[in-house]
């Protein structure tokens, strides 16, 4: 049994089955909205094990997978080079096989389904999150002026280092992420201040090393004094005992709910920076003549939002891009929505606003759009 996306009527029209989970849902919950099981690899599976050119895959009690479950667990693609690997017997598992790659690093092997509801979740919450943004920043800017190293004064730092730079926030635990760096467990090796420049150097996820320069006279000088705070990380606030606390993610999440009242995560940040660098090199190549050329615009806005973020293109285009943002361009509503009117929102740079109504579009189905737009 092959696990197809294309055939999946649950993966096409994921939106309106998460439109009512909160941003902080357990990820139970969106396990079951997708139709899936929650599973551990701790739980009992199926080992693979070589058998001369190829695999066997055995069981607990020692037996063998045959027939289809076997040709299932095949069709996962797991790549030879990975080591321990445990696949779940369970076809509608939410993870399928879990493995440890030839960098040492811990691999999943996810149900497309569960890929699904977790992007569409978030896809779902940008156009809450561009409403939020600007009580956000108002925010940042008034805890940034704290005169000490309080709790509101270094998530606050965080929080508008997240909208500058779009770096990822970092997992609580260090090696959740197979050795990343992410914005809370940024070590000061990993920042160089001279001046107004802010130099970040620092190896991300899937051993890609990120490197990138902010010029923020304020945020700059905010820094050097996380510089001067005791402990491994470089930021970590000072509570009522004078005891020096390491911020993690789960921090930043809480203090997000706290100003804006909603359910966004950090996460949200790079997801609508992705979208909005896309969609202002969109607007820059200008309408397409034909389908063909929206394609390749396309395929270049998703080249320019990985290179921002750091990603590849086939990680941005599915995590990190709107698809409403292609779609309107695929089919002639950009220009249209982008060149629209509305109340001026403090807070949002106009490129922003405009990807605010993209976002908000709720467009036909493909195939009906399809029809108005030449293949050549």
């Amino acid at each position: 049994m092959t696990i197809d996306t294309n055939d999946d009527p649950t993966v096409t029209g994921i939106l309106p089955v998460v439109a009512g989970l909160p941003a902080d849902a357990p990820p139970e919950v969106h396990a079951e909205a997708a139709g899936l099981v929650y599973v551990s690899d701790e739980e009992p599976g199926v080992r693979r094990v070589r058998r001369g050119r190829g695999f066997s895959y055995v069981r607990d009690d020692g037996s063998l997978v045959d027939g289809e479950e076997r040709e299932r667990m095949k069709a996962l693609a797991i790549p030879p080079a990975w080591t321990d690997v445990w696949i779940c017997e369970d076809p509608a598992a939410h993870v399928q096989a879990t493995g440890i790659d030839d960098a040492g690093r811990k691999q999943y092997r996810y149900h497309p389904r569960w890929r699904a509801v977790r992007d569409a979740t978030k896809f779902h919450r940008m156009g809450a999150f561009a409403d939020a943004l600007p009580t956000i920043r108002d925010s940042v800017d008034r805890d940034l002026r704290a005169r000490s190293m309080s709790r509101e004064r270094v998530l606050a730092l965080v929080v508008a280092l997240l909208d500058e730079t779009m770096i990822r926030i970092g997992s609580r635990e260090p090696g959740e992420e197979g050795g990343a760096i992410g914005l809370t467990t940024l070590a000061c090796e990993h920042v160089d201040v001279h001046g107004t420049r802010v130099h970040f150097s620092f190896p991300g996820k899937s051993g890609q090393e990120q490197d990138l320069e902010l010029r923020h006279p304020r945020l700059a000088r905010q820094l050097l004094r996380c510089e001067e705070i005791p402990g491994q990380r470089l930021f970590a606030w000072q509570d009522d005992d004078d005891t020096w606390r390491q911020v993690d993610s789960g921090d930043v999440n809480a203090y997000l709910r706290e100003i804006a009242g909603d359910d966004l995560t950090a996460k949200d940040f790079r997801t609508w920076g992705g979208t909005v660098v896309a969609a202002q090199t969109l607007r820059e190549l200008g309408p397409p003549a034909d389908r063909r050329e929206a394609d390749a615009n396309i395929l270049a806005a998703i080249d320019a939002a990985a290179e921002r973020l750091g990603n590849t293109r086939a990680v941005c285009r599915a995590s990190y891009l709107d698809p409403r943002v292609p779609k309107a361009y695929r089919f002639g509503h950009f220009d249209e929505v982008w060149d629209g009117h509305d109340d001026v929102v403090e807070g949002l740079a106009p490129a922003e606003r405009a990807v605010r109504r993209l976002v908000g579009l709720e467009l036909p189905p493909s195939a009906e759009l399809a029809a108005l737009m030449p293949d050549q």
